[in-house]
């Protein structure tokens, strides 16, 4: 990326890069002029299902807008901030191939400046699922996407419903706080063999790649069940479980059946309940799901 912070930078003429924030917020009014912006919130090294989100959004809206922010706020101690895959060029021409007019890309000292303090904490749902395994994480993700959303301003938001956690937690914020914005839930893109896309899916060595596969069967297991008829959280839970169990060299973090808002366990899945899954395959942590339907 060339360009002193504050600069904005054509990319062959296309797609405007922009790395300062006050610049981003002018060149996002005059987007808003001319109709409805759609945003794409990423951390970069983007795949299918990133792509998914933007081509969503230049379905729905007059101009797309993304950003690549490798957000530190929602790191924990110990985990894969440093080595997290940063795929820049590649990432650039891939969202200009998509037809994104801006892309906002900041340092991380542009959006945390010397002496910033202010934080956004999403009480309770913020401390449930990921939340309760990766404390602080989802008051990162709430900081982060407040800060991006009060920059773009855009009309709608696009998010994968892969992270069904975090959508929850932003929900709530935007709710909470007012926001004049549309989250929109994406549907989750997998590969052929079901597992669903994430950057994280590059950690993964041929064997353990295998073995992730079986957080999609344990879902399709419990999908199965609640097809025949089952809707005790307490047995599909028992069935998921034996599922994983199965496969050596996999740790669960959790398996749960919870409303869809709150994150709140329930007892029966009903139409719109969650059931989530995250599990470590080697060194890798992955999560998935599924919306009863």
């Amino acid at each position: 990326m060339n360009g002193a912070p504050g600069s904005l930078v054509e990319v062959e003429g296309l797609m405007r890069i922009v790395t300062g924030v006050v610049e981003m917020q002018r060149v996002c009014r005059e987007l808003r002029v001319g109709g409805v912006v759609g945003f794409v919130p990423t951390m970069g090294a983007l795949h299918e299902g990133h792509l998914s989100l933007v081509r969503r959004a230049r379905a729905e809206c007059d101009v797309v807008v993304a950003s690549i922010f490798v957000n530190p706020l929602q790191f924990g101690v110990g985990e894969d901030l440093a080595r997290y895959p940063r795929t820049f060029a590649a990432d650039c021409a891939a969202l200009e191939e998509e037809g994104v007019a801006v892309l906002f890309a900041p340092e991380a000292g542009e959006m945390y400046p010397e002496g910033a303090v202010t934080t956004v904490t999403v009480a309770g749902i913020g401390d449930r699922l990921d939340g309760a395994s990766r404390p602080g994480h989802f008051a990162g993700v709430a900081t982060v996407v407040a800060k991006l959303l009060h920059v773009v301003g855009p009309g709608r938001a696009y998010f994968g419903q892969k992270d069904a956690a975090q959508l929850a937690v932003l929900r709530r914020m935007v709710r909470d706080l007012n926001f004049d914005v549309e989250l929109v839930a994406c549907a989750i893109v997998r590969d052929a063999d079901g597992l669903a896309l994430s950057s994280r899916n590059q950690y993964l060595n041929e064997s353990e790649r295998v073995q992730a596969l079986v957080l999609r069967r344990s879902l399709m297991a419990m999908e199965g069940m609640i097809a025949r008829g089952e809707r005790e959280s307490a047995a599909l839970v028992r069935e998921g479980m034996r599922v994983l169990g199965a496969e050596a060299g996999v740790r669960v973090d959790y398996l749960a059946v919870v409303d869809a808002e709150s994150l709140l366990p329930v007892m029966a899945a009903e139409t719109g309940t969650l059931v989530a899954v995250a599990a470590w395959v080697g060194g890798t942590r992955l999560i998935d799901n599924f919306v009863v339907g």
